[in-house]
Parts: C-alpha cells; structure tokens; sequence
C-alpha cells in the first residue's frame, strides 16, 4: 500500500471510529497526523504542528464563545419568544417561526447541533400540544439550522471559505450561503406541502402575555438521551441544559436582563458589520465583542465560557491538522491524479458529492467539509469545465443537507424529542427520508450548481 493510500484508509478509518464510538474524530485525527506525519512521512513534530489552523482556532473560539454569551444571558431564549408572539396565534406561521430561528442562529455563528438542541425541544412540544406533525416540526428546525450554516459569519462558512481561500480558488462566500438557504428553504416548503402543513391554514391559538409561549406551555415532551457515536455530540450538552431551563441562575440580575440582551444583539449585529463591510478578522473581532459583553457581567462570562463547543474545536482543528500532512505528502496530487483518470470532471465532481453525502450522513458534516473539498483542488484549479464556486456550493449542500439522518447528530437530537409512544415510528420515518435526501441531494445540487 503506498503512502498515499495509506493516508486516505486512515481519514476513513477516523470516520468509522467516531461513528461507532463516542470518541472525538479531532484526538484521533491528531494522533493521525503525528503517526501519519512521523513514521510514514518522515515529518517532524515541529513540520506537523505547523499544520494547526491557528487562524481556524481563533475564529472558532470568538465565534461559538460569542454565542455562548448570547444564550448564558437569555438572548437566545429572548429572540425565540419574540418570533413565537410575533405570529399571534396563527399555527401555520410557527413551523416556518422555527425554520427561520434556527437558521439565524447557526448564520450568527451557533453549530448546528446547537441551534438543533435549542430549538427542537420548544418546536416538538408546539407540534404534540397542537396537532402539528412533529416529524414536519423536526425537519423543518433541522433544515432551518442547515439553511444559516454556511453564512461567511457561520461555523461552516468559515470552515469553507478558508479551506478555499487557501487553495487560491475563486470564492464568493455569498453564493454558498445563498445556494445552502435555497436548497434548504426548497426542501422545507416541499415538507410542508406534503406533511400536512396546508391543514394548519385558519387556525389559531391563544398566545400568553409575559413570556410569549402558549397558554400552556410548549409541552415538551419526555426526553431521553440520543444514541450515536458522533463526536460532535459532546459539543452541544450545555446547549440541551439551556433549552431545558437548568442554567438560569436567580442569583445573577443579568442573567435575564432585557437591556443586557439588547446590547448582546447589538453586539452580534456589529460583528456581521465589521467582518463582512470592513472586512476585519471574524475571530479577533468576536473575542473582542465578546470581552466587552463579559465586562458587563463577569459572572455569566465564567459559564459562557464552560459553553464554548470545545470538542467541536477539537475536531475541526485536529482534521485540519491531517490534511495538512496528507497534503504535505502528497496525497491531494495523487487523488487529483486519480480523478484525472475518470472519464469526465463532472463525474469527478458527482462522485465527491456523493461521498460527502454518505459520510456525513454518519459522521461529522464539518469534518467532511475539512477533509474532502481540499480533496477536489488540484482538478478545480485546471481547466476542467468545473467551476469552482458552483462545486463548492454543491459540495456544501450535499454535506449537510443529509443532517436529517437519524445517525446524525442533528436527526438524533429530533428523535430524542418526539413523542415517547411512537418512538419507533419516528426512527423509521426519519430513516426513510434521510436515506432518500442522501441519495437524492447530491445528483440535485450538482445538476444545479455545477452542470447549469
């Protein structure tokens, strides 16, 4: 086996372990890449850590350190009661209330498991309380959270457009973003369509005053811990304590404080301005503007700072680490060489969606996009026939939009809060329709972002 492939069974290796077992894709990917780098490359540990993302690192830290402010202080659970009053009763707004939510979390920097884990539990206790199909309700939170997960402020995106921006290859943020809400957005009208959402038009429900949730409660359902060996899954436990009300602290004014909230969301607005007008660094900005929301409230920045989804950092840095060495051996040309030998680009480019659809309906959809798309390179950059921004777009959607799998971590967060008695039903439906998306999707998108 030469290096080169020895390199790739190791990349996939690292996905079945962590799908299989609870264990962080990124330590094994540092371990990897130190094994990998030294005993078959001949690296040094020096040349290998030189592979570490540092400017990644950075950017991940600002901006899920950012957002963990944003739900320490009540901002998240402000804005999501906000939306639910604004629809003033009408049953067939709150569907689309929940698509929009979510997706604004994961477009102002929330992983996706995140703004899953926040949102799902109020969406599915909505649907069981008022006859609304909780699997409609399920999907179209997921997809909402996959809608905003490629905005040039997300996790995603900035994954992404540095992996690009690297590679030297065209690159216009604007259009993943747009591409990944369109798709989503699509997809979750065809839901509604087809789930019942059309039967939701004339009815109402009373709303309650103070905190803007229906009379009653939301009425969430017995929950019960999912079951997935995804590594990502540790990165969002203190996202699922939020959304079931075990942080709050009575003792700390600022943890509910309406004008602190408001200086929070005007932080989060001033990031968006800073890093996409001025074109100043996403992670040093968000550090800064979160070192000045912590200054207000010290004591809420000790939990903000518990919350920030380290082993989600972890993993993205860790795999980012891998590729560098396999890039430094050599293995990128060699599978440019491989795809070379295809008997079409666009092939080529099919292939890789299917890939990334496949594996991330398993494993880590952010470290799918870290690994396969510095992959697609070498045969971006010639002249191929295959542009390079509506590969990258097609790879982006074809990576996530397969987050419904009940395997994923997304899909199992929704599973572990639908209704207990019919469970089993739930997992079957969730399977069917995430095993028609996995397969569907990526001929979709690359028919629409690379062969028009």
């Amino acid at each position: 086996m030469t290096p080169e492939l020895l390199s790739i069974v190791g990349l996939g290796a690292m996905f079945v372990v962590a799908t299989l077992l609870p264990v962080n894709m990124g330590v094994l990917a540092f371990a990897g890449a130190f094994l990998l780098g030294t005993l078959v490359a001949g690296l040094t540990t020096k040349a290998i850590i030189g592979f570490f993302p540092s400017g990644l690192f950075l950017t991940l830290v600002g901006i899920t350190y950012l957002f963990a402010i944003a739900q320490a202080n009540g901002t998240i659970d402000w804005l999501v009661r906000l939306a639910v009053k604004a629809v003033r009763g009408r049953v067939v707004m709150i569907p689309w209330i929940m698509f929009l939510v979510a997706a604004a979390l994961t477009a102002v920097g929330a992983v996706s498991p995140g703004a899953v884990a926040i949102i799902a539990p109020i969406a599915l206790g909505f649907a069981i309380k008022y006859g609304i199909s909780p699997l409609l309700m399920g999907l179209m939170v997921i997809h909402g959270a996959q809608a905003g997960g490629f905005s040039p402020i997300s996790i995603y995106g900035g994954i992404t457009n540095g992996v690009v921006a690297k590679a030297g290859l065209p690159m216009d943020p604007l259009v993943t973003f747009a591409a990944s809400f369109a798709v989503n957005a699509g997809v979750a009208a065809l839901l509604f369509a087809l789930l019942g959402g059309r039967s939701l038009f004339g009815a109402r429900v009373e709303t309650a005053g103070a905190n803007g949730a229906p009379v009653g409660g939301y009425g969430r359902p017995p929950r019960s811990e999912p079951r997935y060996g995804d590594a990502e899954t540790e990165a969002i436990s203190a996202e699922r304590r939020i959304a079931a009300g075990q942080t709050q602290t009575d003792a700390d004014p600022m943890a509910d404080n309406r004008a602190y909230q408001m200086l929070t969301l005007g932080g989060l607005i001033l990031l968006a301005v800073l890093t996409l007008a001025f074109n100043l660094d996403i992670g040093f900005c968000a550090i800064t503007i979160g070192l000045a929301l912590s200054l207000v409230a010290p004591t809420l920045q000790r939990r903000a700072i518990a919350q920030v989804t380290w082993p989600e950092i972890v993993l993205i840095t860790g795999v980012s680490t891998y590729v560098g060495v396999m890039e430094k051996m050599g293995t990128i040309s060699y599978v440019a060489d491989s795809v070379a030998g295809l008997a079409s680009p666009l092939t080529a480019a099919l292939l890789l969606c299917l890939i990334g659809a496949v594996v991330s309906a398993f494993a880590s959809s952010t470290a799918v996009l870290g690994s396969l798309i510095p992959l697609a390179v070498p045969f971006l950059q010639g002249d191929t026939g295959v542009g390079a921004i509506g590969f990258i777009a097609a790879m982006a959607v074809s990576s996530t939009i397969v987050d419904v799998s009940p395997f994923s971590t997304n899909g199992a967060l929704v599973l572990a809060n639908s209704p207990e008695g019919s469970r089993d039903g739930f997992f079957r439906q969730l399977l069917l329709y995430g095993t028609i998306v996995t397969l569907v999707a990526p001929f979709v998108v690359w028919f629409l972002f690379v062969v028009l």
